[in-house]
């Protein structure tokens, strides 16, 4: 009997010390847990566009429909012998339907308007050859001397490849994130422990500058909190 007393003993005292372990790992924990820093990681980088949407917009006025029809007729092939001489493929361009305006039908029409109609016209050019579209862009005086009066509305260039470099930026962004906090440490003596929580941020794709619209800028911001211990 005194022999199982003392293991009960020895039992009771060793559960007590287990779990003021325990407590003081519990009260160690909650404090570290109050210990955090939020940081922030930036990646960017300058990627090349790889679709543009060129619009070549023109526009005629006159007073016979017909002879203006015929005219829009001819402007539209030598835009598009232009294009296709010069690299473009066919299933690249579309000529879209002409945009009329009848002056005679507009009670209130300006005297300053001398011509009974006029008509927009605008071939567009969707393609992945942005440097031949930029080639063509410094070409374009060609189509002048053929007698269209054109006009470039905006062009768009777009980067359709960002899941390409996704996997790569977000590991950078978060690169940069643990540097901070482990500058942020260093500086209050103390060290970077777990993740506590993450967040990506969206990707933004804008133009690098107004002067060269095909160069994009791709941008994304991680957030991250991390527990500090000491």
């Amino acid at each position: 009997m005194k022999s199982s007393s003392v293991i009960s003993a020895g039992i009771i005292a060793l559960g007590m010390v287990i779990s003021g372990f325990c407590l003081k790992a519990g009260i160690d924990n909650i404090a570290f847990r109050d210990r955090e820093v939020t940081v922030r990681g930036l990646a960017e980088r300058e990627v090349e566009a790889n679709l543009v949407t060129w619009p070549i917009t023109y526009s005629l006025a006159g007073n016979n429909l017909q002879t203006i029809y015929d005219q829009v007729s001819g402007n539209n092939a030598k835009i598009v012998k232009f294009l296709t001489s010069n690299g473009i493929s066919d299933d690249e361009i579309s000529v879209n339907p002409p945009d009329t305006y009848d002056a005679t039908s507009n009670r209130y029409r300006s005297d300053s308007f001398s011509y009974n109609y006029s008509i927009n016209c605008t071939v567009t050019v969707t393609t992945t050859k942005v440097a031949k579209v930029r080639e063509l862009l410094n070409r374009q005086s060609e189509l002048l001397k053929e007698g269209i009066a054109f006009s470039n509305s905006y062009i768009n260039y777009q980067f359709t490849g960002l899941n390409s470099i996704k996997p790569e930026m977000i590991a950078e962004a978060t690169k940069n994130a643990r540097s901070a906090a482990d500058q942020f440490a260093a500086d209050s003596d103390s060290r970077v422990g777990k993740i506590k929580t993450a967040s990506q941020g969206q990707f933004s794709i804008d133009d690098s500058d107004s002067s060269t619209p095909f160069i994009k800028k791709v941008r994304v911001v991680s957030t991250i909190v991390y527990y500090l211990e000491d």
